[in-house]
């Protein structure tokens, strides 16, 4: 028996069981506990079968017996965005519209979760429709705080140790930012790497799948498991994707090169915030190039809201007009606002948005990746939003891979993480930039 199992990484628990040092029952078990001492004042779940859990938990365990072939997340407990259909759960999408809501079916990455032996414990809270809309998630090194969002209840399941690993969706700063405020590795691979089948359709165009963890190498496997081509998902891609897991495993050949932009929205950063990235580049300085640059790419902010109110109009409309009275009044003026952009007005955008896409792949040519903010400082009080996602808006319009390192402490004691930003569908190359940063800043620590 491992003490305090739920406190390990997904890949020191792989490797434990591999060598019969532990058992995914009790592993699950672990998990489960940590869930029922905490969640009472987290409320990371929407959704949570003890039974159900432990039973996967055991045909693992049986698996590994018999000798048969092991998943690449075998017996690893995983948490799913309430938005992430499933056969055997109920999917209420944040609202209680959808309360009770169950398919037959399961979404094309929970397949292939299941086929890599993941463990699925239940679903975790988003904010109403995956959108504005807080719910009760609260943030697990301070339940005063927010934990952020849409991704409320993942980055808060994985920060507070209640699994290893979950899977949320950015449209604008859903993953990263959250993951900045509950202290997680998060990461949102390049657009149309991950299926978005079976998923709450805000934005066909912007929306996205990410995940968290508690290091760099368990985002790299479990992303690699949930990647591939997927013909009814619009963004996805056919060819290959990027090898994430030896991405994260992989020394630098060379010194990466990285941007810093002097972005006008820069001033919403807090002091500690600022003070804490500047303390960063500072060590960094020799490979940074700071950068102002034009005002068109801040402009890309109005861009990536014009799409997405748009789209979630479109695609969500019969639900707006026959459930108008159970939508919040925080929702509501985001919908008025979105029934008024005309058709012109959002083709024009999608033709910006293909702009920058062009920008961005020309950019990298020269530059590794981008440093950024991951958030505009500590997580908010709970009640006051889910946070400012504006330091995620551009690099998700783009669908480029961005990361989340949980690097800075703000002036309370909560996290504050550090973004890094790369060129779409070189993935592995970000991963590989990350472990090179943390391994330049825990080196300066010494």
């Amino acid at each position: 028996m491992i003490k305090d199992a739920y406190k390990l990484t997904a890949t020191e628990a792989l490797a434990l069981c591999a060598s019969g040092k532990l058992t995914s029952v009790e592993l699950v078990k672990s998990c489960l506990a940590q869930i029922t001492a905490t969640d009472d004042a987290i409320r990371a779940w929407a959704y949570l079968d003890q039974e159900a859990a432990i039973a996967q938990a055991q045909e693992c365990d049986r698996i590994r017996r018999a000798g048969m072939t092991i998943g690449a997340l075998h017996g690893i407990p995983v948490g799913l965005k309430d938005i992430i259909d499933t056969a055997d759960m109920p999917t209420a999408r944040g609202t209680p519209i959808f309360a009770g809501r169950q398919t037959d079916h399961d979404a094309r990455l929970v397949e292939l979760l299941r086929g890599a032996g993941a463990v699925i414990m239940g679903k975790t809270v988003t904010t109403e429709m995956a959108f504005v809309h807080a719910n009760d998630t609260r943030n697990p090194h301070n339940p005063d705080h927010s934990p952020g969002g849409s991704s409320s209840g993942s980055a808060a399941a994985v920060g507070a140790h209640h699994v290893p690993l979950a899977i949320g969706t950015q449209t604008n700063g859903s993953v990263i930012r959250p993951a900045s405020f509950c202290g997680t590795f998060g990461f949102k691979p390049t657009r149309g790497v991950v299926s978005r089948t079976g998923l709450l359709q805000t934005s066909v165009s912007l929306d996205q799948v990410g995940c968290f963890g508690r290091s760099l190498a368990d985002v790299a496997l479990l992303t690699d498991v949930i990647g591939g081509y997927d013909g009814s998902d619009a963004t996805s891609f056919a060819r290959p994707r990027p090898d994430m897991s030896a991405g994260a495993a992989e020394d630098a050949p060379v010194t990466p090169e990285l941007v810093w932009f002097d972005l006008p929205f820069n001033d919403r950063l807090s002091a500690d915030a600022q003070e804490g990235l500047e303390a960063v580049l500072e060590i960094l300085d020799p490979q940074v190039t700071r950068m102002e640059p034009a005002d068109t790419l801040s402009n890309l902010v109005a861009v990536q809201a014009r799409i997405h109110e748009y789209e979630i109009c479109q695609h969500q409309a019969e639900v707006f007009e026959g459930h108008w009275d159970q939508i919040s009044e925080t929702l509501k003026p985001v919908i008025t606002r979105g029934n008024q952009i005309t058709r012109a007005e959002y083709e024009d955008a999608l033709a910006v948005k293909a702009s920058a896409e062009a920008f961005f792949d020309n950019f990298f040519v020269e530059f590794d990746a981008i440093i950024a903010p991951s958030a505009a400082g500590e997580a908010p009080k709970f009640g006051a939003g889910t946070g400012d996602p504006i330091f995620c808006t551009l690099w998700t319009l783009a669908g480029l891979p961005c990361i989340s390192l949980p690097l800075l402490v703000g002036e309370t004691g909560l996290p504050i993480g550090v973004q890094l930003i790369g060129p779409a569908e070189k993935d592995n190359r970000l991963l590989r930039t990350a472990r090179w940063l943390q391994t330049q800043l825990a080196d300066a620590a010494e």
